[in-house]
């Protein structure tokens, strides 16, 4: 980079302006430019002289000897659907036409951190309901996996279709491995046990919730 100096002295003289015009400008001597460029003195220009001078000659304040302004990385963020659809952790939202009410982008390494499910594969719904209390609370937006359905049951959170409603509830494996128990994690709601597994329509895995506080 050019020396700051230089920078100065070409500036000054492509404005048409003289020394002792820019010291004033700075509430300094009138010698003080002409001493900075050709005695050296002051060694640097102090930071609030420098943001005048840059503004002034519209240049960034790097060449005037400041520092260079760091570039914040661009993060990539995934973008998830959504869905206007509602999973019931009470007595069952109805499971219409499901349309897309927004997006919400998540940081790509994070949500590889998260699951290495296909962004395709992936929506947001919200709660509503307090059966699944104090797990899940009304109002809280929950990220499914629809990819991770029936063939990949396991112990979890899940979204189910149940006579013709979604619903969010626990679903836990048996020890024998052949049923299913589908359990409301506020007792004072129904659970279920002893299901075949084939009796439960699953419409994806709960992965992640977020929450207003």
């Amino acid at each position: 980079m050019e020396d700051p100096r230089t920078t100065l002295d070409e500036l000054i003289r492509q404005r048409g302006v003289n020394y002792s015009a820019v010291s004033r400008l700075l509430g300094r001597n009138v010698s003080y430019i002409q001493q900075y460029l050709r005695k050296g003195s002051p060694r640097h220009l102090d930071e609030q002289d420098r943001q005048i001078l840059a503004q002034f000659f519209g240049v960034d304040e790097a060449v005037l000897g400041g520092p260079v302004a760091r570039h914040t990385p661009v993060i990539q963020l995934v973008q998830i659907p959504v869905l206007d659809v509602e999973a019931s952790a009470g007595h069952g939202a109805l499971a219409g036409a499901e349309s897309q009410a927004g997006q919400f982008g998540f940081d790509e390494k994070w949500l590889r951190k998260l699951t290495q499910a296909k962004a395709t594969s992936l929506s947001i719904i919200k709660v509503v309901g307090d059966s699944m209390e104090p797990t899940l609370y009304d109002g809280d937006e929950v990220l499914v996996d629809v990819a991770d359905e029936q063939s990949k049951l396991r112990d979890g959170i899940y979204v189910l279709r149940m006579d013709g409603a979604l619903n969010v509830k626990r679903v836990a494996i048996e020890p024998q491995g052949r049923k299913i128990s589908v359990v409301s994690d506020n007792a004072a709601y129904p659970s279920w046990q002893g299901l075949d597994r084939r009796s439960v329509n699953i419409v994806g895995r709960v992965l992640w919730f977020g929450r207003k506080i």
